[in-house]
């Protein structure tokens, strides 16, 4: 199982985990961006990556896929740095696994390589945020070293901020 950069030969994996999420919301973010036109699509987030053409409240990030047998299993996208809106809310590391994946260790396999791979890019102190219901993703986020750092409200749901690695 490896972490690669998103590439025009697995186009055909890529929808289908598309077109599997169906109508949930999506994470991380690139998975709501336009694939119609793929290699379009594949040019957006290398321009993410490199920090072009991208939103005055965006930083540049890194999306990477998780695959295994030539399928993608889980997408992750890294925020190389935090700017003052995204510390607030958002954090360093977006991730999911494909549906029909789920509950098999693979939110696990890919929150330690997305560490891995942002300690590697030399972020030390790594922001990592999840919705407190969401009980999987602060369970995977603490069995990778993270510590709880703060909690707060956001409409109805409350966002807890984890931290791995030094401060």
């Amino acid at each position: 199982m490896q972490l690669i950069l998103p590439t025009e030969k697995f186009q055909e994996s890529y929808i289908s985990y598309i077109k599997e999420l169906g109508n949930e919301e999506r994470y991380p973010f690139p998975l709501d961006f336009e694939y119609a036109d793929f290699l379009g699509l594949l040019k957006k987030l290398d321009n993410y990556a490199k920090g072009i053409a991208i939103p005055n409240d965006a930083v540049p990030s890194t999306t990477y896929w998780l695959m295994q047998n030539d399928e993608i299993i889980g997408v992750t996208n890294l925020r190389h740095f935090l700017n003052q809106q995204i510390t607030f809310c958002g954090g360093h590391i977006g991730l999911g696994i494909r549906p029909s994946y789920r509950g098999k260790g693979f939110g696990h396999i890919l929150m330690e390589k997305s560490i891995h791979q942002l300690n590697a890019m030399g972020v030390e102190a790594i922001h990592i945020h999840c919705y407190k219901e969401n009980l999987a993703s602060s369970a995977i986020i603490i069995a990778n070293g993270g510590e709880l750092a703060t909690e707060f409200s956001d409409n109805d749901k409350i966002i807890q901020r984890f931290v791995v690695g030094q401060v």
